[in-house]
């Protein structure tokens, strides 16, 4: 009996920025597996298609489910926003088909928030980045505070998660005290994308000491530059080192 789960990066959220692959899988799927906010963004398009979700925090259950479906012989999909591979469920899906090994399991890539919200800035992460996340559900924030001063050490850009919600709501004035203890001026370039790729989307450059009381959510992405990111023409551009023409000649 066959047993798959294709494990499927969606993107943020509109079908124009899902893969074609992607796409694809969904298609070939009997059932559908996912948090109820990406089911619905998913739209009419796989409606004949069995929807089964669960509420956050239920990430466990919600990989059981793909598991108990795919052993009865159906093909499913497990819908995450962005790349599954990226603070999605691909890991968990892996760490869990030791106790299923019938089930073969394909991870599909999908646009990350860090790669679409970079786009709709400029080019923010154009040299050597780093992605981070703010949320302490599952990790220690001492070891968020070490990656984060160990991130601007290094002058790398960065690509920041989950900033805030609820229950987190300081976070991000606290990741920007924490960079400029760490050596970010101030006035480093910044700036950030809420709802990436959707009707509501928005996005705003500032400086780092501005990005410290701005109010965010966890569907915004924030982006910090390097020390050679500069704004050129209201888009936020981290050179990669290129010798540029003088314009004199």
């Amino acid at each position: 009996m066959s047993s798959k789960i294709y494990i499927v990066g969606m993107g943020p959220g509109t079908g124009e920025m899902m893969t074609p692959q992607a796409d694809h899988a969904l298609c070939g799927s009997d059932v559908i597996v996912g948090y109820p906010v990406y089911l619905k963004l998913l739209g009419g398009k796989y409606r004949k298609k069995e929807f089964l979700s669960t509420p956050m925090k239920q990430e466990v259950r919600r990989c059981e489910m793909c598991f108990e479906e795919a052993e009865k012989g159906k093909t499913v999909a497990m819908v995450c926003s962005g790349d599954a591979g990226v603070y999605g469920m691909a890991s968990l899906l892996y760490e869990m088909s030791e106790a299923h090994p019938g089930c073969e399991l394909e991870v599909i890539p999908g646009i990350t928030a860090a790669n679409s919200g970079a786009a709709a800035l400029g080019a923010p992460l154009n040299h050597d980045y780093c992605v981070i996340s703010l949320s302490d559900l599952m990790t220690p924030w001492e070891i968020i505070e070490k990656r984060l001063a160990a991130a601007a050490v290094g002058d790398f850009c960065m690509a920041i998660y989950n900033p805030s919600s609820h229950h987190r709501a300081d976070y991000l004035k606290k990741a920007c005290d924490i960079l400029q203890k760490n050596g970010v001026e101030p006035e480093r370039a910044c700036g950030y994308v809420e709802n990436i790729g959707r009707d509501e989307s928005k996005m705003e450059l500032c400086t780092l000491k501005e990005l410290r009381d701005r109010q965010v959510n966890m569907f915004t992405t924030v982006f910090i530059g390097n020390s050679r990111t500069k704004i050129i023409g209201g888009k936020l551009v981290t050179p990669r080192g290129y010798v540029l023409p003088d314009p004199a000649v």
